[in-house]
C-alpha cells in the first residue's frame, strides 16, 4: 500500500488547486484535468 504523500499530483485547471491520484481515475489518469465535478462544471481558469 502506497502512502498519499507518494502518489502522483496534479494541478486544476479550474480552481488552480493540486489534488492527488485516485483510484476511480487509475484508466484515464492522463485525461484527469479537474478536481471535482464542481470545477468541470465551472471550466473558468481562476485569475
Amino acid at each position: 500500500m502506497r502512502k498519499k504523500g507518494d502518489l502522483p499530483t496534479k494541478i486544476c485547471a479550474a480552481c488552480g488547486r493540486p489534488f492527488a491520484w485516485r483510484k476511480k481515475w487509475a484508466r484515464d489518469w492522463d485525461a484527469v484535468r479537474y478536481c471535482s465535478e464542481r470545477c468541470k462544471g465551472d471550466r473558468r481558469p481562476k485569475t
